[in-house]
């Protein structure tokens, strides 16, 4: 089996993670704000690393979030003493994280619907 992952190694694709990306970040940021490295790596932790967030993807889809009003960015220091972007959830982005995380529970109790599990 070289060059082949078992199932259970196997690492959420960048692309897996794009529709939810948004969601998560609006999660993460309802603690407080953030900056990006942060953003990433409480999502990989959280995830016991299932989640890998790529750079490439988590500071487009900030952008995405700050063009629509749902996050505010401000520069700041880092806890290691570096000059960061910190991103912090407006009113109307706690609001839509109440809505993405109605529509994302609706989602897993479908698709758990169709694999055949009970009550998810």
């Amino acid at each position: 089996m070289r060059g082949k992952k078992r199932l259970d190694e196997v690492k959420t694709s960048p692309d897996m993670l794009q529709g939810t990306l948004d969601m998560l970040v609006l999660r993460i940021l309802m603690s407080g704000p953030a900056h990006g490295h942060t953003i990433a790596h409480v999502i990989e932790h959280t995830s016991e690393n299932v989640l890998e967030v790529e750079h490439g993807s988590l500071y487009p889809a900030l952008h995405r979030l700050e063009d629509r009003g749902w996050v505010e960015s401000s520069w700041g220091v880092s806890e290691n003493n570096r000059k960061a972007k910190f991103y912090r959830l407006t009113a109307a982005g706690r609001e839509q994280q109440a809505v993405q995380t109605g529509r994302w529970r609706k989602m897993l109790v479908a698709i758990g619907r169709v694999m055949g599990e009970s009550a998810v």
